[in-house]
């Protein structure tokens, strides 16, 4: 531990300018001068080409020479006047014949006067242009060494909302934010133990993003959470605008078409993946928090099957599974059966398909695409379109363009069944980017199916399964618990087990406290308080 320690403050270091940009590397190293116009002055030939830069000159208790920097559009107008100009302005007269030196020093100003919370003494010129840039303000007093840089920045938000990812029918209704300083939280509002840990850095050289890595000490393993911060401290680009960036710099396999590192917007889901000893990320200006390590069991789980009772959960697991699995094979099967074996169909189903294809100019394979790529095309821009048109499309378009296709003899109607079963199969996937990875790999299946029939299909399948074997996700394997097999694990897989099953964190997270209950015995309690003996009954009687 304590040589993770000493790698998390290199990290820190490392961090903390990834690459320079041109005017803080020519002036990181520079101090302020002594003297308040050299000091203003060189400030404006630095930002005063910016139209939203401001110095407010002024004299603290009638006296001194003074002034604020900041940048109008990220500061809090507000806050300058109340918190910092006013207590300096209007001090009592006590205040104003309290100096008797030729200058007024700084730790006076920020112990008795400043009604302020956030507030940092330095003389380097670097760190003061950074604070000017992020919305803060900047204090200089004639006669200093050092400014004073104070926490006032605007922050403008949107309420906290239901998830638009991610509904449920039981659960919490809050979702994270753009906000970072919202999200945690929110996520320490579920989480209020001492053992939560928030490391907090910038990344990117310009945008300076705030991203916040979170877990639980004393179950998380430090060695995943270190291989976490080694990951992030090496990414080295010049901007961080949502946290699908970091997420393709972490990843173990990008070129896979499988997502590696789970995204939601909810902060139940993410104090849930905390408990289990895992790794949350969050990114200022995304409302998606990153979940490490993922595997491939997690894109078909939803909250609503722990909220609800297990019986109830287990069995729409199910069916969202055999969704996702007919969302992939449907397509392909049916090309295969159609063009190479169509003595597996029953005589009847046979002809009546014999008879819907009749009039199809093309053959089953490229009819089957032209569909499918039709589709995708309208759920593009079924999701691009503003919210109102889209959901008249997605309805509307489906229904003529369905039509208009049998219609005109472009597709037969069994077709454009196997291709709305398929949609609807993928949108029972919860997980976007799983879902998405899915719909991608049903093309070359279906070529597969139009060249070699059910061999290609199974030639497909087996090269998807030796893929997912071959994944790992910071070192799980992807595929747990099934591959390896894990009884423990598998009461949470396939079926979703009664909570006092569920007596055990993950194994392959190797968390140090590996019990979520206390026993075996951690059952409901059955005491029936409302039974009545044979007395009371004849008495009620």
């Amino acid at each position: 531990m304590r040589n993770w320690l000493h790698k998390y403050k290199s990290y820190k270091q490392r961090t903390s300018v990834p690459i320079p940009d041109r005017i803080l590397d020519h002036y990181r190293d520079e101090l302020i001068d002594i003297r308040l116009p050299v000091t203003i002055s060189h400030l404006r030939t630095i930002l005063g080409e910016n139209d939203d830069f401001e110095v407010r000159e002024f004299r603290v208790f009638g006296r001194y020479d003074a002034a604020v920097v900041f940048l109008s559009t990220m500061a809090d107008l507000e806050r300058i006047n109340e918190q910092i100009l006013k207590p300096l302005m209007f001090s009592d007269n006590n205040a104003r014949d309290q100096g008797t030196e030729d200058y007024l020093k700084l730790n006076d100003v920020m112990n008795n006067y400043l009604n302020v919370a956030l507030a940092v003494k330095t003389n380097e010129l670097g760190l003061i242009l950074e604070g000017i840039m992020i919305g803060k303000v900047v204090l200089v007093i004639d006669g200093n060494e050092e400014a004073l840089v104070v926490g006032c920045r605007k922050v403008e938000k949107r309420a906290i909302e239901q998830p638009q990812t991610e509904q449920v029918l039981r659960g919490p209704r809050e979702g994270f934010i753009e906000l970072l300083d919202t999200n945690l939280n929110l996520l320490r509002g579920r989480l209020r133990t001492t053992d939560m840990r928030v490391k907090i850095s910038p990344i990117g050289a310009r945008t300076k993003s705030k991203v916040a890595v979170c877990y639980l000490e004393g179950v998380a393993n430090p060695k995943l959470v270190q291989e976490t911060l080694r990951r992030i401290s090496k990414i080295d680009t010049d901007g961080i605008l949502d946290s699908g960036y970091i997420e393709q710099f972490i990843e173990d396999h990008p070129l896979s078409p499988f997502p590696q590192v789970q995204n939601t917007e909810r902060p139940d889901k993410t104090a849930a993946a905390l408990l289990e000893g895992r790794v949350a990320i969050l990114v200022d200006g995304s409302p998606f928090a990153l979940i490490v390590p993922a595997l491939f069991s997690q894109f078909y789980q939803t909250v609503d099957d722990y909220t609800e009772r297990f019986l109830m959960g287990s069995f729409v697991r199910l069916i969202r599974l055999m969704a996702l699995i007919f969302s992939l094979i449907f397509p392909s099967l049916y090309v295969s059966v159609i063009s190479y074996n169509p003595e597996l169909l029953p005589t009847d189903f046979a002809v009546a398909v014999a008879g819907g294809r009749a009039g199809v100019p093309f053959p089953a394979v490229l009819e089957v695409l032209i569909i499918e790529i039709s589709m995708e095309v309208l759920r593009e821009a079924t999701i691009r379109l503003p919210q109102l048109i889209g959901g008249a499309l997605s309805v509307v378009g489906v229904l003529v363009v369905g039509q208009a296709a049998v219609s005109a003899g472009f597709a037969s109607p069994i077709t454009i069944v196997i291709i709305a079963v398929t949609t609807i199969g993928s949108f029972a996937t919860p997980a976007y980017n799983g879902a998405i990875s899915l719909r991608m790999l049903r093309f070359p299946l279906i070529i597969l199916a139009g060249i070699l029939g059910l061999y290609g299909v199974m030639v497909g399948l087996i090269l998807i399964a030796n893929h997912l074997l071959f994944l790992e996700s910071f070192g799980a394997p992807y595929l747990y618990p099934i591959v390896p097999g894990n009884w423990e694990a598998m009461k949470d897989t396939l079926i979703r087990g009664p909570l006092w099953w569920l007596n055990k964190r993950p194994s392959y997270l190797q968390s140090y406290d590996g019990n979520r209950l206390p026993s075996d015995d951690a059952k409901p309690d059955s005491a029936r308080p409302l039974q009545f003996s044979d007395k009371e009954e004849t008495n009620r009687d």
